[in-house]
């Protein structure tokens, strides 16, 4: 008698969202994150994070909890995803404060946001902040240098205005598709650049 398959664990994902303004790209990141079935998304919102998403969304911390699969305190510093031993893909902090920054820059880990990304990043994993400041002042700097350094990756959420971008909402889902793709998860949705003879035939 022949045994099935095992079947393959979910990807994890942990997703913050810090107190910066541009919490939909947070929430975008989930929802996108929500139809992908082979994906588990761990969500850790600070205190910060959720009276911004509450002014720029009118979502409170039960609606944010709705969005994704297992959701931590950021007082829990026991959490799972405060360990290395909980396997994860990495994390994107969506937006990223700059007082979020400068902690993960210094190794500051005060609370669970700050403590997973310290994880991510000892653990070798994948860490991108999309960071949320201007203008940019030296320690901002500095700190994106000491962060690329360690091994994370600072995404400013720069406008791709190649890709016919037509409102707010376009922009957005340009930039948490450019940002997923940073872990594999490349969409038929992103406007890709083809170059600019693309579609008017190449010269010889």
């Amino acid at each position: 008698m022949s045994s099935s398959p095992a079947e393959q664990p979910r990807q994890r994902l942990i997703v913050a969202i810090t107190g910066a303004t541009g919490s939909i790209y947070g929430l975008r990141l989930l929802e996108v994150l929500r139809d992908l079935p082979d994906w588990e998304t761990h969500l850790v919102v600070s205190e910060a994070g959720v009276l911004n998403t509450m002014h720029e969304h009118g979502l409170g911390r039960k609606d944010l909890a709705n969005l994704a699969d297992v959701v931590y305190h950021p007082g829990d510093v026991g959490a799972a995803i405060a360990s290395g031993s909980f396997l994860t893909a990495g994390m994107v902090i969506a937006p990223t404060s700059m007082k979020t920054l400068a902690a993960v820059a210094h190794a500051y880990a005060d609370n669970l946001i700050t403590r997973a990304a310290d994880v991510v990043l000892k653990e070798r994993r994948r860490l991108v902040m999309l960071t949320r400041e201007a203008p940019l002042n030296l320690a901002h700097l500095r700190n994106m240098v000491a962060v690329t350094e360690m091994g994370g990756i600072v995404f400013p959420p720069v406008p791709a205005f190649y890709a016919g971008i037509q409102s707010v909402d376009d922009l957005v889902n340009h930039t948490v598709l450019r940002m997923l793709d940073l872990f594999g998860i490349h969409s038929d949705r992103l406007k890709r650049w083809k170059g600019l003879g693309a579609g008017r035939g190449q010269e010889r």
